[in-house]
This record gives structure tokens, C-alpha cells and sequence, in this order.
């Protein structure tokens, strides 16, 4: 089996990035963001979360703006209605219970309308620059594929995955399998011939 340290170094060799592994920007815009990526594709969160910020960027404008706005600016999103309803709460909460700033800890998020334990990894990686593993359906798929762990469970994954890799991998690992996700290891019919981890891959060696 392939150790963390391997996984690592194989994964960076793998995965094409047209930008560094982990880009940290505003926590608040990546929890919004996050919660707005749900059940839709990138390119769609990306409009989504533009449109949106370029008119309010802030929990104090968020939560003052109408949720009929809301929704149509974030409508290429998918759920939209939905969606729109947790970005206005979300925006609300965090101004009366935190005083307008984005909470920083993964018990504290998860009070927060919308927020699982993906989303709110995601922002303790991706806004504040602390280890944690947001296990998406990348990461779950990945690592069951490979064979590292063996869950039933995102939150299982998540467990496994920290008792796995050494915290100082936490941060780069959501962004490395989800590329290596969308470039090589496909839900169906995954690259495993062009791939740098096929002979430590469970999956890659039982495909020969």
C-alpha cells in the first residue's frame, strides 16, 4: 500500500494545476461560495459566486439584501432558491451571533443553516489556512479506490483520512485529489494507464 508521504509526492507530480495547490482567500466568500457549490459543477459556482460578490461582498450586505436578488444572481447554480435562503441566513447569523466576522471552527460553522462538515473544512482550509480534510466525492472515491482507507461514509472518509495522513498533509490533499478526480482517477472508466499511482492503487493493480 502506498504511505502518506508517497501519496503526496505522487499526487503533485500527477495532478496539473493552473494555480498553487491551496490558494487561501476570504473566509467569508469561500464559506458563501461553498455552500453555493453544492450539487453543481465548478464553472457554475464560479458564475454563480461572481455575480453575487460583484454586487455584495460582505455579511452585513448579504444580509440586508433581498433573497429575491439572491436568487437571481445566483441562479446558474442549480437549487438556487434553496441556496439563496442559507446565504441570506448564513449572512444574518453571522452578524448578530458573530459580530460580521466568519467563524473559525468547525463546531462553531456547523451552527450555521447549510453547513456540513465538507463546507465548513472548506473554509478552515481554503479561508484560514488551518488542517482539516473536507472530504468531497473525490475525495471519498479516491481514497476508497486507492485503498488507503475503506468507509461507507464522507464523514467516515474523513475520520480515516486523518488517522492516515499526518496533519501537515491536511491542507493540500482535498485540492490534489480533486483535481486528480476530474484529470485521471474518473468516477467511470478512470485513466489508471497514464496514472503515477496505478501500481500502489488497489483499483490501477486489478485492472491488469
Amino acid at each position: 500500500m502506498v504511505t502518506a508521504q508517497e501519496l503526496l509526492w505522487l499526487l503533485k507530480r500527477q495532478v496539473k494545476m493552473d494555480k498553487p495547490v491551496v490558494k487561501h482567500e476570504n473566509p467569508f466568500k469561500v464559506l458563501i461560495s461553498t455552500v453555493i457549490s453544492q450539487r453543481t459543477r465548478d464553472e457554475n459556482t464560479a458564475k454563480a459566486s461572481g455575480k453575487l460578490f460583484s454586487k455584495y461582498s460582505t455579511p452585513q450586505e448579504l444580509s440586508e439584501a433581498p433573497v429575491e436578488v439572491i436568487e437571481n444572481l445566483i441562479k446558474n447554480s442549480g437549487y438556487f432558491r434553496v441556496k439563496a435562503n442559507y446565504v441570506k441566513k448564513i449572512s444574518e447569523m453571522i452578524v448578530r451571533d458573530f459580530g460580521g466576522v466568519t467563524p473559525s471552527t468547525v463546531d462553531e460553522l456547523l451552527v450555521l443553516p447549510g453547513v456540513g462538515r465538507k463546507t465548513a473544512n472548506c473554509v478552515l482550509v481554503y479561508g484560514f489556512e488551518k488542517p482539516a480534510i473536507p472530504v468531497d466525492v473525490h475525495v471519498h472515491r479516491i481514497s476508497n479506490r486507492i485503498g488507503i482507507i475503506k468507509t461507507e461514509t464522507p464523514d467516515d472518509s474523513e475520520v480515516a483520512l486523518e488517522k492516515f495522513l499526518p496533519e501537515k498533509y491536511w491542507i493540500e490533499i482535498n485540492q490534489l485529489m480533486v483535481r486528480h478526480g476530474q484529470q485521471t482517477c474518473l468516477p467511470r472508466n478512470p485513466k489508471c494507464s497514464v496514472c503515477l499511482l496505478e501500481r500502489k492503487c488497489v483499483y490501477g493493480r486489478n485492472q491488469k
